[in-house]
């Protein structure tokens, strides 16, 4: 039986390469059909939500949050892509996503951005504060301890974000840990990513539950996504971080 030699990668996942058979492709390369297809494996140690140690979560605070006013200066300087801020100043208010307020005549919009509501976003930094409100006078409920990984935004209110992450878990998050930049979590464990989106297509790598990828293009029903240099086509069902009906191209 042909084995699978390990590679470490960064922080939250390792590739398992597949042993290459003539004709497959090498590290660099652009992806082509191979005869066994590799598997991307998150690492079992990783664990992408933390209760804060009350002894240490002011020294997080500092570093991830920092002042209200310094990280607002330095948002006003250097834009996130995740923000496109349209409110006039003192007219913040906070606009929570409520499912089952019943049907809406047009999509929600966040009143600091103009952007819709619920939205997905990703992790900027290596550890980031969920506080019970938008401000740093509020406790500290978890501590978002992945990079890159998928968050929902719920609501805003100045500079903070409410998220929520897959399993529902989140709070009030300062918008310059955030990032416009789009991941999806896989859901499914050993989930095939495809050379195109058909499940008959040739399989290009088998991703494990809880691998973060990078979320590319998407159709009504598949994704196109990365991860680990490895590059293919999965079902919208088998992620986390994107919605039923978002098209990407």
């Amino acid at each position: 039986m042909t084995q699978f030699p390990r590679v470490g990668l960064r922080r939250s996942a390792m590739l398992i390469a597949a042993a290459m058979l003539a004709g497959t492709v090498a590290w660099g390369q652009e992806l082509r059909p191979v005869a066994r297809p590799a598997t991307l494996a998150a690492a079992a140690a990783q664990t992408a939500v933390q209760t804060p140690d009350p002894a240490t979560a002011r020294a997080a605070d500092a570093a991830a949050d920092a002042a209200p006013d310094a990280a607002a200066d330095a948002a006003a300087l250097a834009p996130m892509a995740e923000e496109t801020t349209t409110a006039a100043p003192g007219t913040a208010q906070v606009i929570a996503v409520a499912i089952s307020a019943g049907p809406q005549t047009g999509p929600i919009l966040g009143p600091e951005t103009n952007l819709p509501l619920p939205r997905f976003v990703s992790l900027k930094s290596r550890e980031g504060n969920a506080r019970r409100g938008p401000s740093l006078s509020h406790r500290v409920d978890w501590v978002f301890v992945r990079e890159d990984m998928p968050l929902q935004i719920t609501a805003e209110y100045g500079h903070w974000r409410q998220v929520v992450d897959r399993d529902g878990l989140g709070g009030w998050v300062h918008y310059s840990l955030l990032s416009g930049a789009r991941t999806v979590i896989v859901d499914h464990d050993m989930q095939p990513i495809f050379a195109r989106p058909d499940e008959s297509a040739p399989q290009n790598a088998l991703l494990q539950a809880g691998v973060i990828a990078r979320l590319e293009d998407c159709t009504p029903d598949w994704c196109r996504i990365s991860a680990g240099g490895y590059r293919g086509w999965a079902p919208k069902s088998a992620l986390w971080g994107v919605a039923a009906d978002e098209l990407r191209d």
